[in-house]
C-alpha cells in the first residue's frame, strides 16, 4: 500500500493498475491517459487532479474484481475527468464537486451519495449508474445519457 505524496506529479500515460494508492496525495497529479484499472484509490486525494482519458474501467472478465477501480470517499472535487472510462467502478461517497466529467463513460457505476454538485456531466454516458442520494445541485446534465440509471430519489430514469 502506498500512502505516499504525489501532488503536482506527472503520471500521464502511467500503467498503475492494481495499484494501491489508499489515502495518497494525488493534488494537482497529471493522470491524463494513465491506466488505473483495479487501482485502489480510497480516501485519497485527487483534487484538482487531471485525469482526462485516463481508464478506470472494468476490462478483465476473467476476475472481474481483479480490475474493478475503488475510489470510495476519494476526493475528487474540481478534478478533470473529461473522456475518462470508469465503467463500472466504485464511487460511493466520493467527492465530485465541480469535477469535469464531461463526455465519461460512467456506465454502472456506483455513485450513491457522491457529492457532484456543479459537477460538468454533460454528454456522460451514465447507463444503469446508481446515483441514489447523490447531491446534483447546480451539476450539468446537457445530453447526458441516463437510460436505467437511478436517481437521487431512487426512481429509475428511462
Amino acid at each position: 500500500m502506498i500512502r505516499a505524496r504525489f501532488e503536482g506529479a506527472n503520471l500521464e500515460s502511467a500503467n498503475l493498475t492494481e495499484a494501491r494508492l489508499v489515502e495518497a496525495n494525488l493534488s494537482g497529479a497529471n493522470l491524463s491517459h494513465a491506466d488505473l484499472r483495479g487501482a485502489d484509490v480510497n480516501d485519497a486525494n485527487l483534487t484538482g487532479a487531471n485525469l482526462s482519458h485516463a481508464n478506470l474501467s472494468n476490462h478483465n472478465f476473467r476476475n472481474v474484481s481483479a480490475y474493478f477501480v475503488e475510489l470510495l470517499g476519494a476526493n475528487l472535487s474540481g478534478a478533470n475527468l473529461e473522456g475518462a472510462i470508469m465503467a463500472d467502478g466504485n464511487l460511493r461517497g466520493a467527492d465530485l464537486s465541480d469535477a469535469n466529467l464531461s463526455d465519461a463513460n460512467l456506465c454502472r457505476v456506483n455513485l450513491s451519495g457522491a457529492n457532484l454538485s456543479g459537477a460538468n456531466l454533460t454528454n456522460a454516458t451514465l447507463w444503469g449508474a446508481n446515483l441514489f442520494c447523490a447531491n446534483l445541485s447546480g451539476a450539468d446534465l446537457t445530453d447526458a445519457r441516463l437510460k436505467d440509471a437511478t436517481m437521487p430519489d431512487g426512481t429509475i430514469h428511462d
